[in-house]
């Protein structure tokens, strides 16, 4: 695991810390596994998403999918910056299917940080590192 400098502004701060607190809103009765994310998009404001877990396996929500939704119905449409905030001490790095959501609304220059519970950040990639050659809304 690489040693990464945690968020220096206090708006990274705040972004990690929705990520954080949200992660102790998630549905999680099946797996454990409690998942927080905070997005902030072009104009700065912070949505934050959980996993939301259901007893019809894939039917479930995703963190990430859950933030970016609440930006969208808030009228957002890009993302700035993605904050993934798992359990335990390993980083929890998107799915492939959030990344590909994620992918929908940021450039492959997005950074993307994964956090522990208490908010230490255990990785740090660009949305071209977890997603390589994407395909994106230019493509069509």
């Amino acid at each position: 695991m690489e040693a990464v400098e945690a968020g220096n502004t206090e708006h990274e701060r705040r972004l990690i810390g929705a990520a954080v607190a949200v992660r102790g809103n998630a549905h999680a009765p099946y797996s454990g596994f409690a998942v927080g994310a905070a997005v902030e998009d072009g104009s700065g404001r912070i949505f934050a998403g959980c996993n939301v877990e259901n007893a019809a396996y894939p039917e479930g929500t995703c963190a990430e999918a859950g933030a970016i939704a609440a930006m969208v119905a808030a009228g957002g449409r890009v993302l700035r910056r993605v904050v993934v905030c798992g359990s335990g001490a390993q980083p929890c790095f998107p799915c492939g299917g959030c990344r590909q959501k994620i992918r929908e609304f940021a450039a492959h220059s997005l950074r993307i940080d994964m956090v522990d519970a208490q908010g230490n950040v255990l990785a740090r990639r660009t949305l071209g590192d977890l997603l390589p050659d994407g395909f994106g809304p230019e493509h069509l």
